[in-house]
């Protein structure tokens, strides 16, 4: 009888590890991964940018300024604001004969425009338009008198351009412009110039997006 009990509690023994072997094992913790950010246009913007102006009769040179604008989004719809100044170096000379010559320069210009655009992940394709502020100079000289006009003229532009963000919070641009001054006129010993300033603007820009 001794040697039987002892057997059933070898038996036993070994059958735990078989029991504990059978058992349903708790499952590991899923690995905790961090959320991953939603990509949006939307929100306040700032930037900088650098390009080239050029403009009838050769009034063409180096444009660069900042940018400050809002974004609003609907699903793929992007529409928003934007202002911009400008300093540019933009300048023609032309001889009209007679000994007269005209100068016309472009210090500087502003715009205020709507964008609408459509998204695609990181990429953003757009067209704008506003109201522009041109300072449009004209010189004129027949080498003895000089007369000059120098006006803040408001014209209108369009134009479009591609954005890519390319971090989060940063995108980077390539955008055209044109815009359109009227005509200015500067009359000397009763020689009539009018000069027109269409230009075409095409600059990179880099946007912070807050």
């Amino acid at each position: 009888m001794k040697k039987i009990l002892i057997a059933a509690g070898v038996l036993g023994l070994m059958a735990v590890p078989a029991i504990a072997a059978d058992m349903p094992r708790k499952a590991a913790p899923a690995p905790m991964y961090a959320p991953v950010p939603v990509m949006t246009w939307a929100g306040f913007y700032a930037g900088v940018n650098a390009g080239y102006g050029w403009a009838t009769g050769g009034l063409d040179g180096f444009v660069g300024g900042g940018q400050l604008g809002y974004n609003w989004q609907s699903g793929s719809l992007v529409f928003g604001l934007e202002g911009d100044i400008q300093g540019t170096n933009q300048k023609s000379s032309t001889a009209l004969g007679d000994g007269f010559s005209v100068t016309e320069k472009l210090p500087w210009f502003g715009t205020v425009r709507g964008r609408l655009g459509y998204a695609a992940g990181p990429w953003l394709l757009y067209a704008t338009g506003g109201v522009a502020w041109v300072n449009y100079k004209v010189e004129i000289t027949n080498g003895v008198a000089t007369v000059s006009d120098n006006d803040t003229k408001a014209a209108w532009t369009l134009g479009g351009g591609v954005e890519y963000m390319f971090a989060p919070n940063w995108s980077t641009k390539l955008e055209y412009l044109y815009t359109d001054t009227g005509n200015t006129s500067v009359t000397l010993f009763g020689t009539t110039y009018d000069g027109r300033a269409k230009n075409s603007i095409v600059r990179a820009g880099l946007n912070y997006h807050f």
